[in-house]
């Protein structure tokens, strides 16, 4: 059954400003400066440069605006026949900064492999299935996928009919690529391939064979023991001393797990870092400061101004004229809503940083981390008076330089923990005290997160044993028993 009826609701919609004040919010300053350099040669009413100041003789600023208007020829603009080269110069002197970041090349990890296969001996078809290998293997250098789907994929996708032990001989010529170890399917074979390599390049006579040996037959044998730290088993199952055990041990320590780390140049991209604050700390006087590549100078183009009050006053308009002046006016107003929102992100930016540096004044002026308080999103939000999700995009992949380095905004926010005096402390504190009580332990008797949760109370942290699990692997610690040496 159809019905009619009339409801009222209170919906809040978003202007386009304020969308784009929440987009350029959340992204750092390298991304910042790509946007603005974006949306400079999308809007040619959007100039860079510091706004001209208005003269006070009427008869020079008329004089201007004739020359500008003069200058820019609208129909020539709409034409969009003049080459790019034309309408730029460089006028800059050897002394202005240049702010652009210089993009790195080389050699990928995959390519040294490729260069390295070319000058060893081997048919064209097992080159050929080797290079093709070489296309599978991950960053850490190892191949995750077994033959069989190798072999299945060869022959439905490209039609080619390949043996498995054709594929392991290509393989096998992988694996004897720089550097040691990559080519590898798990672990215990990429670390057998490397233990390998060491023994062929050392003579007989060399005393790390020996150690080498027993390397070796701990992972070929007992490879469950050396992954769980079971020394006294080892040592019972090969008949070894402990000093025998520590140089096999040693060893073994010293092999690389991920060689596709170690080429020249890794396929992972390389993050900048650019400090979004400067923070500088005299004694008891801090002075914050925006960096200027967050601070830039853009300012609507006084020739589309002018243009918009010309065709404005021009009387009766055709419909060119009318398109013409639509058109002014809309990159005009699209300038002036990127400008305002430009200069919205910085202030909101001071303004967090600020109530960020008033809640944590003690940690920035001595800079230990014992100093820091417990701070969540809602209690900056509530200083400043705005939204908790306009706090997170601030401090979302912002750094800020300081006397003690230059740190994640993210890094100053911290749950709290009662003390037995009832006194508020920032989980940061707590690791950095769990931290430095695992390096001070006993290896060969590591202590366990229970006896790590008893040693925190002792010292006044009311802490359970799971969260003392939970900050450990925050610290990336491994749980006693791999902590555990000879």
């Amino acid at each position: 059954m159809l019905k009619q009826s009339l409801q009222q609701k209170l919906l809040q919609k978003l202007s386009p400003q304020q969308i784009q004040l929440m987009k350029l919010l959340q992204v750092p300053t390298l991304e910042l400066e790509a946007r603005i350099k974006q949306e400079l040669e999308a809007n040619p009413a959007l100039e860079e440069g510091a706004e001209r100041e208005e003269l006070d003789d009427l008869d020079n600023s008329q004089e201007e605006t004739s020359e500008a208007l003069e200058e820019f020829d609208f129909e020539e603009y709409l034409d969009d026949e003049t080459p790019d080269y034309q309408l730029t110069a460089r006028n800059q002197g050897a002394d202005v900064e240049d702010k652009d970041i210089p993009l790195g090349s080389g050699t990928t990890f995959r390519e040294l492999l490729t260069d390295q296969l070319a000058l060893l001996e081997a048919t064209p078809a097992t080159r050929a299935l080797a290079e093709h290998l070489i296309g599978h293997l991950d960053d850490d250098g190892y191949l995750r996928r077994d033959l069989e789907s190798i072999v299945n994929d060869l022959a439905f996708t490209q039609g080619i009919e390949v043996e498995k032990e054709a594929l392991e001989e290509a393989l096998g010529l992988v694996q004897t690529l720089d550097p040691a170890g990559v080519g590898a399917r798990d672990l215990k074979e990429c670390l057998l391939l490397q233990v390998s390599r060491k023994q062929d390049e050392k003579t007989d006579s060399d005393p790390k064979q020996v150690s080498l040996a027993r390397a070796a037959s701990i992972l070929t044998a007992h490879y469950d023991a050396f992954v769980k730290k079971h020394f006294a088993k080892m040592q019972l199952a090969l008949d070894l001393g402990e000093d025998e055990l520590r140089d096999a041990m040693e060893e073994l320590t010293r092999l690389n797990p991920k060689p596709g780390n170690s080429g020249s140049e890794s396929s992972r991209t390389i993050h900048h870092v650019i400090p979004d604050f400067l923070l500088a700390v005299e004694g008891e006087d801090m002075a914050l400061q925006l960096n200027g590549r967050n601070a830039p100078d853009l300012r609507i183009s006084p020739s589309y101004k002018e243009m918009m009050d010309t065709y404005a006053q021009g009387g009766k308009q055709d419909k060119a004229t009318k398109e013409a002046l639509t058109f002014v006016k809309q990159k005009v107003d699209a300038a002036k809503w990127f400008v305002d929102a430009i200069a919205q992100r910085q202030h909101t930016l001071m303004k967090t940083m600020r109530a960020i540096l008033d809640h944590q004044q003690a940690y920035f002026l001595s800079g230990d981390e014992v100093d820091l308080k417990p701070m969540i999103l809602k209690d900056i939000a509530e200083r400043i008076g705005m939204d908790i999700s306009t706090v997170s995009r601030v401090a979302n992949s912002k750094y800020v330089q300081t006397p003690y380095g230059t740190l994640s905004l993210k890094s100053f926010f911290s749950e709290g923990l009662s003390t037995d005096s009832g006194e508020e402390v920032s989980s940061r504190e707590v690791k950095k005290i769990l931290e430095e009580a695992i390096a001070e332990e006993d290896k060969k008797k590591p202590l366990s997160d229970e006896k790590l949760g008893v040693l925190l109370n002792a010292k006044g942290y009311n802490i359970a044993r799971r969260t003392v699990a939970k900050y450990r692997e925050q610290l990336g610690i491994p749980v006693a028993r791999l902590r555990k040496e000879l």
